[in-house]
């Protein structure tokens, strides 16, 4: 699999949130940190010279299809599992045109996806769901309310998880 590429390396990756109707856009993919399908907001990583929001609006259409504009970061989150290490920024966006359909990681191969698929989640519902990051799943209603402030989380665990 590909997913060697994140081995030794800071990732930083930009991501989008779009909530509408207490619901919740999340894609499902395998994860290359835990082989596992996990349900996480639209993004993936910065190339140089490009800034987290535009990095964050090229991944949400690659991924969903929707364009977006930004409204705020709301979430830095880190994750330590070595040999991974990323740092995710996740901005409050809306969507502003494209229509919504499961897209394509152009990192990986055809016969390589990733992506699994895509949907609006209620956000009552996500404690069904097999989440990354946890904090997403904690600080919602204050994504929902807009009232969360720029909020700092770590995620370490060892290379055995």
């Amino acid at each position: 699999m590909e997913a060697d590429r994140y081995r030794g390396k800071l990732r930083i990756r930009s991501c989008g949130l779009l909530i509408e109707n207490d619901q919740i856009l999340l894609v499902k993919l395998l994860s290359p940190v835990n082989k596992k399908p996990v349900w996480l907001p639209p993004g993936g990583g910065v190339t140089i010279g490009e800034s987290l929001e535009s990095a964050v609006k090229r991944e949400f259409h690659e991924e969903t299809g929707l364009q977006i504009e930004t409204q705020g970061l709301k979430i830095v989150h880190e994750l330590i599992k070595p040999p991974f290490h990323s740092i995710e920024m996740y901005f409050h966006c809306r969507a502003t045109g494209g229509h919504l359909k499961l897209g394509r990681d152009p990192e990986y191969r055809k016969t390589d996806q990733i992506l699994l698929d895509l949907k609006f989640i209620p956000v009552r519902e996500l404690g069904k769901y097999d989440m990354y990051p946890e904090i997403i799943r904690k600080e919602i209603n204050g994504i929902v309310n807009g009232n969360l402030n720029v909020l700092h989380s770590k995620t370490v665990m060892s290379a055995e998880e």
